[in-house]
């Protein structure tokens, strides 16, 4: 688990600008979601068991949020020569054979994910209008089980902007693989 003492960003700062080849074929800069209220990026890979459990959650909520306003994307900055699972080919049979609704985009040179200071994946982070972080930590709080799920830290999140509300907690530490960083 990653504490709140290590994140590099925090409630306020501004999202990192970024240029990144998505899957789709696309290349994607923070300005492109310029229209969109809400912005979810969440650090992101193929390998991680942490990803693998929260996967489902987190299609969901990419689909249930869309409509409201908010757009994910994931980014994957996994140094894919020491894990191959995570390469960009395999990120995009993942993309379609999960039906990913959202774009999602590789870092090569890990340059974004150093700016962002993402430490695990998944790791997400919640930007209003402005780009502005309103929140960042784990998605909820078991994995394993969504069944046994009694906190759902990113949908609370996720609630309160919507309702106009103050996001509380915006931050709670995160939990996953550590981002596997180019040595």
């Amino acid at each position: 688990m990653a504490e709140i003492s290590e994140f590099a960003l925090h409630a306020g700062d501004a999202a990192p600008d970024f240029a990144l080849p998505g899957v789709d074929g696309k290349t994607y800069r923070l300005s492109d979601f310029a229209p969109d209220p809400f912005l979810l990026v969440v650090f992101w890979c193929n390998h991680c068991p942490y990803v693998q459990s929260w996967e489902g959650r987190m299609i969901d909520i990419g689909r249930r949020y869309l409509p409201k306003g908010v757009r994910t994307l994931l980014i994957n900055a996994n140094d894919a020569r020491a894990y191959p699972e995570d390469s960009f080919e395999s990120m995009g049979r993942r993309a379609r054979e999960r039906g990913y609704p959202f774009p999602y985009l590789q870092d090569v040179t890990q340059a974004v994910a150093h700016a962002y200071g993402a430490l695990v994946t998944p790791h997400p982070m919640l930007f209003d209008a402005h780009r502005r972080l309103l929140f960042q930590g784990k998605i909820d709080n078991d994995h394993r089980h969504p069944e046994r799920v009694t906190e759902r830290y990113l949908e609370r999140a996720l609630g309160q902007v919507l309702a106009g509300e103050p996001v509380r907690p915006s931050e709670v530490p995160v939990q996953g693989c550590t981002v596997k960083w180019l040595p």
